[in-house]
């Protein structure tokens, strides 16, 4: 099933590889991998905290234009290049997200398309009735 909406960053590679930055499909928004690339340049080389923050704010972009917020959001999956760096990850997923408490799941020792990104997000939402 096709989902009902298509959500887009613009980013240059969603055409290439054929993905949406996220779907909506019904009372849920999907988001795809996010990591902290703005305008085609990662931020924060070497500080996983700072591109775990930036990430979420792309994520919260996204479902901004779903008419949802970061306090919709059910279900975060945190995947790191080192483990090294889970502390200062969790430590940024902790402030956005102490009161919310998704379901989470965090795994490490990945490498990604580019050496310099320490961390991508997936995340999901629900639009409570």
């Amino acid at each position: 099933m096709p989902a009902d909406r298509l959500i887009s960053s613009g980013g240059p590679w969603e055409s290439v590889i054929g993905y949406s930055r996220a779907t909506v499909t019904g009372d849920f928004v999907h988001v795809s991998g996010t990591t902290a690339t703005v305008g085609g340049v990662l931020q924060h080389e070497g500080d996983a905290y700072n591109q775990t923050l930036t990430a979420f704010g792309i994520i919260a972009e996204a479902l901004a234009q779903a008419g949802m917020t970061l306090s919709d959001v059910v279900r975060t999956r945190l995947f790191l290049a080192n483990a090294s760096d889970m502390d200062e990850v969790g430590r940024a997923h902790g402030e956005l997200f102490g009161e919310i408490r998704p379901a989470a799941t965090m795994l490490a020792g990945l490498q990604f398309v580019n050496d310099a990104m320490l961390v991508e997000i997936e995340a999901e939402a629900y639009r409570r009735s």
